[in-house]
Parts: structure tokens; C-alpha cells; sequence
């Protein structure tokens, strides 16, 4: 199985730290929305899109390269997200993978160490997150598409 994840880490590599330990686990090649690869994804068996979370929804870039994505039939996907809430923002994103035509099989979300506004004069929150926990559940849920 060919795979691709596709993610935007932009303040603390939160998102990224989650992208390599699912890449990992799928042998899976990693790329950024904004990089030529994405170009190519009707090579992949299933594509990964995930970021942090930002005002409720995924990073611009990643909601940008689904809208210009044409339409494809056939094609497995997976969201994912770290933010500073427990809250799942998966929803938006999946919705617009599904409108384009693809099969969204999977979710996870996870804390993330978070600055975002006032959150930045007490030194953030969630420090420390992802953690070898989040980890874990990340790699148990990349797993679950080897099966």
C-alpha cells in the first residue's frame, strides 16, 4: 500500500511530531500542502491530511489544496489534528474530502502545546503534548489501516 500524509506543522511541530510517528508506522511519504507531490496523488492507495487547529479548523493550507483538489473517485483518506482542546475539529475537514469524492477512513486528534493568545502569558498550555501517550494512539490508529 502506497501512502501519503500531507500536513502543515507551523508553531511548535506539534502536527509534525504526529505526521512522523503515523508516516512512520505506514512507511508512508511525508510532504507539506504547498510541496509538488500533492500533485501526484492519484499514486496513493491512502493520503493523510492533517494540521493544527487554528480558530476551529485545520491550517488554511491544508483546506486550500482539498478545495483544489479535483474530484476523485475511489480514493481512501485520513484527517488528522493536534490543538490546544480536547474538542475533535475533524469534521470540517472530512466534509470537504467527501465532496471531493473521497472515502474518509479514519480520525485522530490530540492535544498539542499551545501559545495562542492569552494562553501565551501564563506560558501556554498542554505543555509537554503530544506526549509518548498521544504518540502511541497515533501509531495504534496508523496501524489499524495495515490490518
Amino acid at each position: 500500500m502506497k501512502v501519503l500524509v500531507v500536513y502543515n506543522s507551523v508553531h511548535h511541530g506539534n502536527t509534525e511530531k504526529i505526521a512522523k510517528v503515523i508516516a512512520d508506522e505506514l512507511k508512508a511519504k511525508m510532504v507539506k500542502p504547498t510541496e509538488g507531490e500533492v500533485n501526484r496523488l492519484s499514486e496513493y492507495d491512502l493520503i493523510g491530511f492533517g494540521s493544527g487547529i487554528y480558530m476551529s479548523k485545520h491550517h488554511e493550507s491544508i483546506l486550500q489544496l482539498v478545495e483544489k483538489l479535483p474530484a476523485v473517485k475511489d480514493k481512501k483518506a485520513f484527517v488528522f489534528c493536534t490543538s490546544g482542546s480536547s474538542k475533535n475539529y475533524n469534521k470540517p475537514l472530512k466534509e470537504k474530502l467527501t465532496a471531493k469524492g473521497f472515502q474518509v477512513v479514519g480520525e485522530f486528534s490530540c492535544k498539542g502545546f499551545d501559545t495562542y493568545g492569552p494562553f501565551k502569558l501564563i506560558g501556554g498550555i498542554n505543555k509537554g503534548r503530544p506526549n509518548e501517550e498521544d504518540c502511541r494512539k497515533a501509531q495504534e490508529f496508523a496501524h489499524s489501516f495495515l490490518k
